[in-house]
């Protein structure tokens, strides 16, 4: 039998973005805010990111938890946090500890596990069952690396196989040993977070391992094999095999002219390719945007339900801890108008991304106009850009025309201007963000 109760706002996720939500609604008079963690421990993904640079808007190593491309300044991420260039589960531990002084109320262990009504969750956790009503929602429940499995790579089911956070889980936060010799598949800043964790715990890398022309966070390097922090890296290459009884043996490797290799390891690690964990969102009947297949949004961070909000790396898998805190802040803003007004504006026209363009967010034009956190649209690519000419069009008409200087890679989160917004059409089509072509 569920118990039945009440909130005024319900947070699901106590990564960086639900905790800085929670964190800005219960120090300013939101009423009951309770963040659901289904982890035993809440503080998301740098929990287990050990390297520096959090908070620290200059940090740019690591993956995702360092740097911040929303270009807010560290203060104004996360209430009662200044200043932190520091380690991940020190700033998780800063960022939980900034909610719960709020007034949040944070319960770890509990999982969501459906909807029973537009703004009521059914949980579960060791203590029953139970059921609660909210005011308003916030899908904060980030995002999660892709596994071997997602990825379709053939072969046995040894032990030694890992995701990053899987790998900095058993290092940092259980400190079991991972194995003596490694590859690592993907060349993304992720990337650097596994070597580093793989050298903390004496692994020796033998190779790193892509199927793209060359490594994305130095896209202006020729393609072809070379050392990356001391690491041969192969490039148009991709795993076609895992061998290897109850311990990985080897993988066998396929470059892309067709030859095959096989190298000898007892650890793989498959780095980036994240994805938003949008199950609940489904669940709810949230409407997902086609490229970034997290919840589409507005500025607001106003679904298409309405007193339902999504923020984080649940709309752009994967952004860093500072950036999605930014959105956790801005989110809590658009929670308190709708907690005033009761309002909730049908959704504006759809903001979409054409190739080579992956995918833009928001992804909904906000009909009373808000603009999107740091007054501009996130976007990502895929493929090798250099000063890239981005245009947005609607209707027929060309609303804005930025050059973006520099070299973009299909794994890194760029920016567009949003000064162009009061010149879109509310009520007209769908407005398109290309990449002009020469």
């Amino acid at each position: 039998m569920r118990h039945e109760r009440t909130v005024d706002v319900l947070i699901v996720g106590a990564g960086p973005a639900g905790l800085a939500a929670a964190a800005a609604l219960a120090g300013t008079g939101a009423g009951r805010v309770e963040i659901l963690e289904r982890e035993q421990r809440a503080g998301g993904i740098p929990r287990h990111c050990h390297h520096g640079g959090f908070g620290d808007a200059g940090a740019v190593r690591g993956g995702p938890g360092a740097g911040d491309p929303s270009g807010l300044p560290a203060h104004r991420r996360l209430p009662g946090l200044r200043g932190l260039g520091t380690s991940g589960p020190r700033y998780a531990e800063r960022c939980v500890d900034a909610a719960v002084r709020a007034g949040a109320t944070l319960r770890t262990g509990v999982t969501a596990t459906g909807w029973a009504g537009p703004l009521t969750l059914d949980t579960t956790s060791s203590t029953g069952l139970e059921r609660v009503t909210a005011r308003a929602v916030v899908l904060a429940t980030g995002a999660r690396e892709r596994p071997r499995s997602a990825r379709l790579v053939p072969g046995t089911r040894p032990a030694g196989v890992y995701t990053t956070g899987e790998l900095q889980q058993d290092v940092h936060l259980y400190r079991r040993p991972v194995g003596t010799r490694a590859v690592v598949v993907g060349a993304e800043p992720v990337a650097y977070a596994a070597l580093d964790t793989l050298r903390r715990a004496g692994v020796e890398v033998v190779a790193q391992v892509t199927w793209r022309p060359r490594h994305e966070t130095a896209p202006w390097r020729a393609a072809g094999a070379r050392l990356v922090r001391g690491v041969p890296l192969l490039t148009g290459t991709a795993v076609a095999e895992l061998t290897g009884r109850g311990r990985l043996s080897g993988v066998r490797l396929r470059h892309r002219s067709g030859r095959e290799t096989h190298v000898a390891c007892d650890t793989v690690v498959f780095t980036g390719d994240f994805v938003p964990d949008h199950e609940l969102a489904r669940r709810g009947g949230v409407p997902l945007a086609e490229g970034t297949r997290g919840p589409a949004v507005d500025a607001a961070f106003r679904t298409a339900l309405p007193g339902v909000f999504a923020a984080g790396n649940l709309l752009h898998a994967v952004a860093d801890a500072g950036a999605v805190a930014a959105e956790g802040t801005a989110a809590a803003a658009a929670v308190r108008r709708f907690l005033r007004s009761g309002l909730w504006p049908d959704p504006g026209p759809v903001v979409e991304a054409a190739a080579p363009l992956h995918w833009v967010t928001p992804n909904r034009l906000a009909p009373d106009g808000p603009r999107p956190v740091g007054g501009r649209f996130l976007l990502r690519a895929t493929e090798f850009l250099t000063h890239p000419v981005l245009v947005v069009e609607q209707d027929g008409r060309v609303l804005h025309r930025e050059r973006t200087w520099g070299r973009r890679a299909p794994g890194r989160t760029w920016t567009l201007d949003a000064s162009w917004l009061p010149r879109a059409d509310t009520g007209g089509g769908p407005l398109r963000v290309a990449v002009e072509r020469g």
